[in-house]
């Protein structure tokens, strides 16, 4: 197995645990009274992340070298995300979703940034591609990622003004 299949095949099995941890939580929001925003564009944001693997896992050649400082990168950024789901905790999902009266969470990242969780996917949308060279894809899929988020990050701004 080459290293950019362990690579990848790390962030696809990271990724759909982290689905399963989003879906158990977002079942719970809801039972719970919460309620979710922007739910139109959510299938964008799921095909941006399913085709930026399918582009890698189709256009970058196994053999692929590896940069080490990129890739030593990619993974602070992993331990980034952990740190940000972690703090979230049982209010983290992949959906704009919200538990009315409850407070914003201002612990881990959140002490600093408003949405963390969003610098560190459009780094790593980037880095991992420049990692085995890919310009292309980190450059196109950043272009795409970057308009996504600017939509999701003023819905989800005017859904928790009120909190």
């Amino acid at each position: 197995m080459s290293l950019f299949h362990l690579v990848l095949g790390l962030v696809v099995l990271q990724r759909l645990a982290e689905l399963v941890l989003a879906a158990r939580n977002t079942r719970r929001l809801r039972a719970q009274g919460a309620v979710e925003v922007g739910g139109g564009h959510y299938p964008l944001i799921v095909a941006l992340h399913a085709a930026w693997i399918a582009a890698l896992a189709l256009r970058v050649p196994a053999d692929a070298p590896g940069s080490w400082p990129l890739l030593g990168l990619f993974l602070v950024l992993q331990f980034a995300r952990v740190w940000i789901i972690a703090s979230l905790g049982p209010y983290w999902t992949t959906r704009i979703i919200t538990l009315p009266g409850m407070p914003l969470v201002h612990r881990g990242p959140y002490r600093w940034l408003r949405h963390p969780n969003y610098v560190v996917v459009a780094l790593e949308i980037a880095v991992l591609p420049l990692a085995f060279g890919a310009v292309w894809i980190a450059a196109a899929f950043s272009a795409l990622n970057a308009a996504l988020l600017w939509h999701r990050i003023r819905v989800e701004n005017a859904a928790l003004a009120g909190r």
